[in-house]
């Protein structure tokens, strides 16, 4: 299975700066399920590239305790010593039992054989879908993703998750870069079908240090997937709705 490498994170998580966020291990035991009363979610994440690493790094900076997986765990050493005692590596089902929010973020051609492996273990997860298909790279899928969008496709491979696309716009240095700036902070456009699971989601995105704009559905996922209108967009909450017709 083709992985980015990745960072699991769980709620309110740290800046995760830099080029490449190399990952490594640290053990722990299983932590208890999240706290009702706003207290910190556990997060895992499918793949640790560059935008696993950046965005699970920003929660673990604003507290959250994440479990980055990947196929080979050992290979996330320096990331996870770099985020510290909140951060630690492990397989994909580690990621998925720890977490009770995840971050998808792995080449868009890898989504089948993930839900092949792994749907049934998602069911009823919130799961932060910010993959993106690219023709070139993923094959026959991308085709699945201009005919339907990318939403419902996800959607697709993962039939009791609970999806939300976010952090799928922009690359991992300008993430890194903009993440908890002054006022008006950079927008995130986020969608989904379940309204508790894009609550949850809007406030990872305000615990990563930015400002989450809840565009619609997974339909409407669409508007800013590659080649949409809200995609690639570095503006404000307020000059991201006007862009895609949404109420402020």
């Amino acid at each position: 299975m083709a992985h980015n490498k990745s960072v699991s994170c769980n709620r309110r998580a740290v800046l995760a700066a830099g080029s490449a966020l190399m990952l490594g291990a640290a053990a722990w035991p299983a932590p208890g399920r999240a706290q009702s009363g706003g207290a910190k979610l556990p997060i895992g994440t499918i793949g640790a590239g560059h935008i696993g690493g950046t965005i699970g790094g920003l929660w673990v900076k604003d507290g959250h305790k994440v479990l980055f997986s990947d196929r080979h765990p050992e290979e996330l050493k320096d990331l996870v010593a770099r985020l510290g005692p909140l951060a630690q590596a492990g397989s994909v089902p580690q990621a998925i039992a720890f977490g009770d929010a995840i971050l998808l973020t792995v080449p868009y051609g890898a989504i089948p054989q993930i839900g092949h492996d792994y749907a049934a273990q998602l069911n009823g997860k919130i799961v932060l879908d910010t993959c993106n298909a690219v023709a070139g790279r993923d094959g026959a899928i991308a085709d699945e993703v201009e005919k339907n969008g990318i939403g419902i496709t996800t959607q697709k491979y993962f039939p009791g998750a609970r999806i939300v696309r976010a952090f799928n716009t922009l690359g991992y240095m300008y993430f890194a870069e903009q993440a908890n700036r002054p006022g008006p902070k950079l927008a995130v456009p986020i969608a989904g079908d379940d309204a508790d699971a894009v609550k949850v989601a809007a406030q990872l995105v305000r615990d990563a240090g930015f400002d989450p704009v809840v565009v619609g559905k997974l339909a409407d996922a669409r508007l800013f997937q590659r080649g949409g209108p809200g995609y690639g967009q570095r503006v404000t909450a307020v000059e991201l709705k006007q862009k895609l017709s949404l109420p402020q």
